[in-house]
């Protein structure tokens, strides 16, 4: 008898109570709790140097461009007089990024509307691991890939159709900017910087579009100007040489938000704003706010005309960040 109840005794402590059971899975949770948020840094930490190698790519695939033709790709080459459409900077660079290949299906002879197996192929180079939208566009009967890269348009104006002159930025209209053209110094001066795809949008308001418009001083202002709004358009066509997919400016610091109420569902969107479309009119100007911005928590990365890749914080000063969209400006932009 007492051997019988010895065993029950043993085997009854052999076993985990619910309470030790509840402790146990507690802790657990703790532990997952605490090791979450350093895993996830881990990651971001990951990414961002990932984002980092895809600019340092795209930097030295633009001095494999200019050794070749002597010159940086244009922002997008526009005719004269009448409406167009363009192919990007990033086309240009494709074979620089080991995308021969890709570069050899399209025809530039033709618009880019006509060769939709170009635009919607998708190329991890244009892409940052943080961007969340990394999924194809579907845009009326064509399908395009977005990029998180823009190509440095300057401070605010890029066009003047009547007159064909350019913006201040270090890719222009119709024109390609060679190394004697950076007064200010290739390591002064910004390449490409991150944007978000399926960026919101105000276009075409036909505000702002007179010569020698000044840039805006505050998001408020930008906001005024109005224009139709697009709550997912920008940055979605990596093919096109518009500054609305594939470009940014320095009209404001990096991260800087521009709100702006939409009636049509009472929210508030981050956007940018472009006054008329590049190729959209014969007469009137275009200027444009891109902001440049990313999903890595305060800052952005970018690329510099020397190859150099630097990240940015949203808290750089304005004048600074203007300083560094302009290759000749004259301006002394300071210690970064």
């Amino acid at each position: 008898m007492r051997t019988s109840e010895q065993r029950r005794w043993r085997f009854r402590r052999e076993g985990f109570t619910l309470v030790e059971l509840l402790v146990v899975i507690a802790i657990i949770g703790i532990l997952v709790s605490l090791l979450l948020p350093a895993v996830q840094a881990a990651r971001e930490a990951a990414r961002r140097t990932q984002c980092q190698n895809n600019m340092r790519q795209l930097g030295l695939a633009m001095h494999l461009y200019m050794d070749a033709l002597k010159g940086l790709p244009p922002a997008c080459i526009l005719k004269v007089g009448q409406a167009s459409d363009t192919f990007s900077v990033h086309a240009r660079l494709l074979p620089y990024i080991e995308q021969a290949n890709l570069q050899d299906l399209i025809d530039w002879r033709i618009s880019w509307t006509l060769q939709p197996q170009v635009a919607k192929t998708r190329v991890a180079t244009f892409l940052c691991p943080s961007e969340i939208n990394d999924r194809p566009a579907i845009q009326g009967t064509m399908t395009h890939y977005p990029t998180s890269y823009g190509a440095n348009a300057g401070t605010w104006f890029q066009w003047d159709p009547v007159t064909n002159r350019h913006g201040d930025g270090a890719f222009v209209v119709n024109s390609s900017l060679r190394s004697a053209d950076f007064l200010d110094g290739m390591s002064n001066t910004l390449g490409l910087s991150e944007v978000k795809a399926f960026q919101a949008d105000l276009v075409d308001s036909g505000n702002a579009t007179t010569p020698n418009t000044p840039p805006p001083s505050t998001p408020a202002e930008v906001v005024a100007y109005g224009g139709s709004f697009l709550p997912d358009f920008g940055h979605t066509q990596w093919v096109n040489g518009i500054i609305i997919h594939t470009g940014f400016t320095t009209t404001f610091p990096p991260n800087t938000p521009v709100p702006y109420l939409n009636p049509g569902d009472g929210k508030i969107y981050d956007v940018d704003f472009t006054s008329i479309r590049l190729g959209f009119t014969t007469t009137l100007c275009t200027n444009v706010s891109f902001v440049s911005r990313s999903y890595h928590s305060g800052i952005v990365n970018s690329v510099m005309m020397d190859g150099s890749t630097r990240s940015f914080a949203k808290t750089i000063e304005g004048r600074v960040w203007r300083g560094l969209g302009t290759p000749a400006g004259g301006e002394v932009v300071g210690d970064l």
